[in-house]
């Protein structure tokens, strides 16, 4: 059975005082509003409604939290870099989204989604750097890699490696695509990873 497939819905967190205290660990799924996020983590759990993916998108304004068994959650965290939402409400879960990452200690790594076709923009530099002190992995799917030809693909995944390992060496990457499967192994083995580290 892999590690995603028992995953169910747990709860659904606006303030950080009502964060679970499950006393097990956390990964966490972040990326832009129309990376692909949800489907993403809907893929890895063989599940078509897991996560909630919206046409419209910024839906994902709350920290949603999903049981994998054995004290393992995954965290689906807001989208971010999308305009049409009130000031307010953004400040609110920019606010909720740093706090979160900097200080959640049963948080063991990070999982930034970016559209294989737009990837490492100014926010997702934001989102590294604003990681990058709790010394945490990340790993990174580049996903829709389906709209990109092999070659361009290819490109894309090795110049991504390339900054990374220049500028956020604590990063992996990856190639994925919801539509057509793949990566999900790769993707699996990387957060199991995480969660059997001691």
């Amino acid at each position: 059975m892999g590690l995603f497939s028992q995953a169910a819905f747990f709860t659904t967190v606006n303030h950080l005082k009502d964060l679970p205290q499950h006393g097990g660990r956390e990964v966490a799924f972040v990326g832009r509003s129309n990376a692909g996020k949800s489907s993403a983590i809907n893929t890895l759990a063989n599940h078509v409604r897991l996560a909630y993916t919206s046409k419209t998108p910024g839906r994902t304004q709350h920290l949603n939290y999903f049981d994998l068994g054995e004290n393992r959650f995954l965290v689906d965290l807001p989208g971010y870099g999308y305009a049409k939402v009130p000031p307010d409400v953004k400040a609110h879960w920019e606010g909720l989204l740093s706090q979160y990452l900097q200080t959640r200690e049963a948080l063991c790594g990070l999982v930034v989604i970016m559209d294989a076709r737009h990837p490492l923009t100014e926010l997702d530099e934001q989102m590294l750097d604003w990681f990058a002190p709790t010394g945490k992995p990340v790993h990174v799917l580049l996903t829709k890699c389906d709209k990109l030809s092999r070659q361009q693909a290819t490109m894309t995944l090795n110049r991504v490696k390339l900054h990374l390992a220049e500028h956020f060496p604590f990063c992996s990457v990856q190639l994925f695509s919801s539509l057509k499967k793949l990566g999900a192994d790769e993707a699996e083995a990387v957060i199991a990873g995480w969660f059997a580290q001691d």
